[in-house]
């Protein structure tokens, strides 16, 4: 046979650039979920359970709200402020996004990890479908219908959002919507061209491999309807016939075949192009303007198209359908003789038999193919069922092995389990021996313990008559203790005051006059004397009183031993009557000043501060001598005639050790029974009856927030609170004190607040947090009352006084309003959160604050003048 040339014919195809480079979303399932999580989870799960291993994107379309709900009413956003439209629609935000959070974790519960996307547009539809075209989206899966109206007959779409979106959407993408968990649409996605198909080629497979047969499927892609109506019609490759002295060969214009990618010989090669020659439309042919594609049971190989030029040696062959063997009419035209013509006729008919024997051939072929592949299936599925009764074997027999083992094991064991009954019942007879030896024992110690209960109970009862004994010869030793110490007391206490008989105090009270008594309490009555040329205080103890001879002497020995401006001057005492002689104090007490007892004039604010720090101070002076006075309260508080602050009564105070005190230390404590004033005593105290330092200070917070309000103990730490809570401090401030420097009283009050606290390791401590803040305001009250009561006061320039403060600026600031401020109050003022002018009211337009050095320097001067 004559050798054969064959050249691929490469096709036109379709140039996938483009596709490439605009498809980059193949590998992705697009998910489009909404607002309600309950409808669009179930669409979300189909996805993640028929994504086929593909990306899971989440789609979202944001509608901004066209009306917004205030105080039960909508409003159009163009009825309303730009910043309250972006915050509405900020908030709208926040919620898409956690509910985008919620989808993607949705997804990570599954093991799949999702790209979240989201769109905002006033129309869902028109989102998804902006989406898809934006995003060359090829799979998209949504909702076709609200799950409430599912059927299993449902095949057609019932949300106009999903029919909108089939309508609208880009050929190219694929829609697939699901209802209640289940598929009920499948929109197609394609590419958009014309006449133009995509082919790729493939390789041969084997069918089987002990025959070395081979099935074919092959497809071709043509573009136009010329090249495949050469490769069917074969009255064109007769347009052309010549001959030579040699003899005849048929030369056809242009011939094609299909030729598979791989080499047959020359005879099967014959065979198979015929029978693929004489398929015709009724045998399954797949061959069209666009494609031609061969199918068999064993799969789907593609073929190329090849040009093929053909040398014969032998008879020709023609390409073509057979079916119509007759030619053409041009034949005779051309003189063709009548015996070549009739050889002619004889070869196509002989050619007609052959394709069609071996069409038949093909198909018996194919069928035994067929056969073939089956019987191998069914082989690989015996072997399947052999390995599988074959490993279910294996299994059979270890579990029998290891129910064997088992066996044994329990065997052994019972085996065991015997030998140790046997023990055990030789061991139980030789304990029933034991206990019946036990039990003469047993019987011998109870009469012997019998004999020693006797024995002890005569001793218990002699014990008891010595402890008795005992008892009686300790309290009367503590009672000579005692005796001892309040002499010993009495006779050290009494080298630090003066002793006073009976008889000069009664003579200095004019036999204890009524008139002249100036007060009286549950300890006793004070009055008022002359004693030895002194103004004195007596106080008077009752026999019933509150204080008896240990608080008699206590504070007989502290007020004895201790020397501070701020505390009374003991003057003496008579043992005898239980009387104690003070200096006299013309002021009065702080509780008579601030309730204004006998007219008397109210206390000013810069008065009451010194009054605070004068307390601070001596209270500092005390827990540093180890005392505690436990009953701070302003009727203990008196004032001389320059109002200078003096505690007293110190009768129910409490020493600590003064070995272990140390003004650090607030742990150390004393037990004793509560005393005092209820509303100023330590409610730890009260609960615990341990009196330290901390209890002072509650006391000094309580005198404190009366200092600055004037009202009642009782309920004042709630009311303060209250006013330090809703920003009104100046409306509880006791007037009659003058107008209070803002700053100044709050920190008076967030001080006293402190000091107030339940729990007593929260309390500050006096010497290094509260003399802090009330040095500071003792010396501007110092500076404030500069030339009082003087004429000079009343000639300060009044722009040498600070708004604010309402005293002489010592560091004066120009602020944004014009006015000068002391630069202290002014930063309080702004510190308290204001931004607006305390002349104007109005808002500063900044807060620099600028120093006005030409009205310092005039302060300065006005000061050195004499």
């Amino acid at each position: 046979m004559a050798a054969q040339r064959i050249n691929q014919i490469r096709y036109p195809v379709v140039d996938t650039s483009e596709i490439m480079e605009t498809g980059t979303d193949e590998n992705k399932v697009y998910v489009a979920v909404g607002k309600i999580m309950k409808e669009s989870k179930s669409t979300l799960l189909w996805a993640l359970h028929n994504s086929g291993g593909r990306q899971i994107c989440i789609l979202h379309v944001h509608q901004p709200a066209e009306k917004i709900p205030i105080m039960g009413t909508k409003f159009q956003i163009d009825q309303l402020e730009v910043h309250q439209v972006d915050a509405y629609h900020e908030k709208e935000r926040q919620e898409m996004h956690q509910l985008l959070d919620k989808y993607k974790q949705t997804c990570q519960q599954t093991g799949v990890c999702a790209e979240v996307h989201y769109i905002e547009m006033d129309s869902v539809e028109k989102g998804i479908v902006e989406f898809i075209l934006q995003h060359n989206v090829r799979r998209l899966v949504m909702g076709g219908a609200a799950d409430k109206h599912y059927s299993k007959k449902m095949v057609q779409l019932r949300s106009k959002k999903a029919i909108s979106v089939r309508l609208l959407a880009a050929p190219s993408c694929q829609i697939q919507f699901i209802c209640k968990g289940n598929i009920i649409f499948t929109r197609p996605g394609r590419l958009d061209g014309t006449g133009v198909s995509i082919s790729s080629p493939s390789l041969l497979q084997n069918a089987n491999s002990d025959s070395g047969q081979s099935s074919l499927r092959s497809r071709s892609v043509s573009e136009g309807k010329d090249t495949i109506s050469q490769l069917i019609s074969p009255t064109q490759d007769y347009r052309r016939v010549m001959s030579d002295s040699r003899g005849s060969r048929i030369s056809p214009t242009y011939s094609s075949e299909l030729t598979p990618a791989t080499r047959f010989s020359s005879g099967r090669a014959y065979d198979e192009w015929s029978g693929l020659s004489q398929r015709s439309p009724s045998t399954g042919s797949r061959l069209s303007t666009s494609s031609s594609e061969m199918v068999d049971d064993s799969g789907v190989i593609p073929y190329t198209i090849n040009e093929a030029h053909l040398e014969y040696s032998s008879a020709p062959i023609f390409d073509g359908d057979l079916q119509n063997p007759s030619p053409p009419s041009v034949l005779p035209e051309r003189g063709m003789n009548e015996e070549l013509y009739d050889q002619l006729m004889h070869a196509m008919t002989e050619a007609d038999n052959s394709k069609r024997d071996a069409f038949e051939e093909s198909i018996k072929r194919r069928k035994a193919e067929k056969d073939a592949i089956e019987a191998k299936r069914r082989v690989r599925a015996s072997e399947n069922l052999y390995s599988e009764e074959l490993r279910r074997r294996q299994e059979i027999v270890e579990a029998l092995e290891k129910i064997k083992e088992e066996h044994e094991s329990t065997k052994r064991e019972l085996n065991g389990v015997s030998e140790e009954l046997c023990m055990a019942l030789e061991q139980k007879s030789v304990l029933e021996s034991q206990i019946v030896d036990s039990n003469h024992t047993v019987q011998d110690l109870e009469r012997k313990l019998f004999s020693a209960v006797g024995l002890l109970q005569n001793y218990k009862k002699e014990r008891d008559e010595l402890q008795v004994e005992c008892d009686d010869a300790l309290r009367l030793l503590e009672e000579m203790r005692e005796k001892q110490v309040e002499e010993a007391s009495c006779s050290s206490a009494s080298q630090f005051y003066t002793e006073f008989s009976f008889s000069e105090v009664k003579e200095a009270t004019r036999n204890f006059d009524p008139s002249l008594k100036i007060g009286e309490g549950g300890y006793g009555s004070i009055f008022r004397g002359f004693i030895r040329h002194t103004e004195v205080a007596i106080k008077m103890l009752h026999a019933q009183s509150l204080q008896g001879p240990t608080e008699f002497l206590q504070e007989v020995n502290v007020l004895s031993r201790l020397r501070h401006p701020n505390l009374v001057t003991l003057i003496g005492a008579c043992p005898d009557a239980w009387i104690i002689i003070y200096e006299y104090l013309s002021g009065g007490s702080l509780e008579d000043r601030l309730s204004c007892k006998d007219n008397t004039p109210p206390l000013s604010w810069q008065i009451r501060i010194r009054v605070a720090a004068e307390l601070c101070s001596v209270l500092i002076f005390l827990h540093s001598c180890g005392i505690v006075h436990g009953d701070l309260k302003p009727g203990n508080l008196l004032l001389d005639k320059n109002l200078v602050t003096k505690l007293s009564d110190f009768g129910i105070c409490r020493v600590l050790s003064q070995n272990e005190f140390s003004s650090n230390n607030t742990s150390l404590c004393c037990r004793t029974d509560p005393k005092g004033t209820f509303v100023y005593m330590d409610p730890e105290f009260l609960s615990t009856g341990e009196l330290t330092s901390k209890s002072d200070t509650y006391s000094f917070g309580v005198i404190l927030l009366r200092l600055l309000t004037g009202k009642p103990a009782l309920g004042l730490t709630k009311d303060v609170q209250r006013a330090l809570n809703e920003e009104n401090l100046k409306d509880i401030l006791d007037p009659t004190a003058g107008d209070w420097p803002f700053v100044q009283a709050q920190q008076l009050a967030l001080l006293a607040m402190n000091c107030c606290d339940v729990v007593r390791k929260n309390r500050p401590d006096l010497a290094s947090e509260a003399w802090r803040v009330l040095e500071p305001m003792r010396v501007s009250c110092g500076l404030s009352s500069f030339g009082f009561g003087s004429e000079r006061q009343c000639q300060i320039p009044h722009y040498f006084i600070c708004p604010i403060f309402q005293e002489m600026m010592q560091d004066p600031v120009v602020a944004a309003d014009g006015f000068t401020y002391e630069a202290e109050a002014l930063r309080g003022w702004l510190d308290s959160g204001h931004n607006t002018s305390p002349m104007t009211n109005l808002e500063l337009a900044n807060s620099n604050l600028v120093p006005n050095h030409a009205l310092r320097s005039a302060i300065q001067e006005w000061l050195q003048q004499p």
